[in-house]
């Protein structure tokens, strides 16, 4: 055990283990510390984090064995690897993904971005409309559309050999879901013309551009964040890959940086989409920008 975080071999009541879990984390920089903690601490016990606060109110205690198992999770989220990569998921929507080295882990402001391909598919007139997610990663836009609009048909595509490998493992089973592994410059071309939506949270950071947080700058895939040198190269191919598989009056959505919305506007209607609009996420900042194709 670690001396440094006060472990012993004397059971330890759940509140004072989840402070001294707590204290090194703050020290490293994370964000939220204390939230950390608890779910490190549930990860150990097999308890959501809200048992695990029940637990610690009744004054349950952790023993030298799960002690031990805290205290190497803890060290490694103090190194500002991901919690998502320690845990091995990362929820999204009412889905419970697995993630981990070699794919982007989505981040809650992606669910509202979904949203608006998830009410596409809702609205659209035909008994079986049809989404794509070009740039799926984990699949976990292209899982939601299908689970959360059953009776669509989803097409997600994803290059990277490793974030193929994780989309697989969370798509599986998953019958109105059809993963291609791939270049979207030119996949799914048995679709063109038929797609009601597509959607992408694809690379948008500048390649210049370093991220502040180590969590993103030391573990996500390169492939997943840099989108050359104004960080829009891939929403270009994205423009021109969804004219083509779109109806007339489809939908385009796009997730980008809060800074993109007018950038990502002027490439859209520069290349004849109209309506463009940008969005705001929870937090009011521009998050996604979406599109008809004429």
């Amino acid at each position: 055990m670690t001396p440094g975080l006060g472990w012993t071999a004397v059971p330890v009541p759940l509140p004072d283990a989840l402070r001294r879990a707590a204290a090194p984390l703050a020290e490293a920089g994370v964000p939220d510390p204390m939230l950390d903690a608890e779910l490190l601490l549930g990860h150990v016990l097999g308890l959501s984090r809200g048992a695990v606060q029940a637990a610690a109110i009744r004054g349950d205690a952790l023993d030298d064995a799960d002690a031990a198992r805290l205290d190497a999770l803890v060290a490694r989220r103090a190194g500002r690897e991901p919690l998502q990569h320690i845990t091995g998921t990362a929820p999204f929507r009412h889905l419970e993904l697995a993630v981990g080295p070699g794919v982007f882990v989505p981040r809650p402001e992606t669910e509202i971005v979904a949203q608006f391909a998830i009410d596409a598919l809702l609205a659209a007139a035909g008994p079986s409309p049809i989404g794509v997610d070009l740039c799926t990663g984990s699949g976990a836009i292209a899982l939601a559309m299908a689970t959360e609009v059953p009776h669509a048909r989803v097409h997600a595509v994803e290059i990277s050999d490793e974030a193929h490998a994780w989309a697989a493992r969370n798509t599986a089973g998953q019958e109105n879901l059809t993963l291609v592994h791939g270049d979207l410059s030119d996949a799914l071309a048995e679709l063109d013309g038929t797609v009601d939506v597509v959607i992408s949270n694809p690379p948008y950071v500048p390649d210049d551009a370093i991220p502040r947080d180590p969590e993103v700058r030391l573990f996500d895939p390169s492939l997943a964040l840099y989108g050359g040198p104004d960080g829009l190269d891939v929403v270009r191919a994205i423009s021109r890959r969804a004219w083509a598989l779109l109806h007339s009056g489809g939908l385009l959505v796009l997730e980008h940086a809060e800074v993109q919305g007018a950038a990502v506007r002027a490439l859209l209607a520069g290349d004849g989409w109209h309506a463009t609009a940008t969005h705001r996420d929870l937090t009011h900042r521009d998050r996604a920008t979406t599109a008809i194709r004429p």
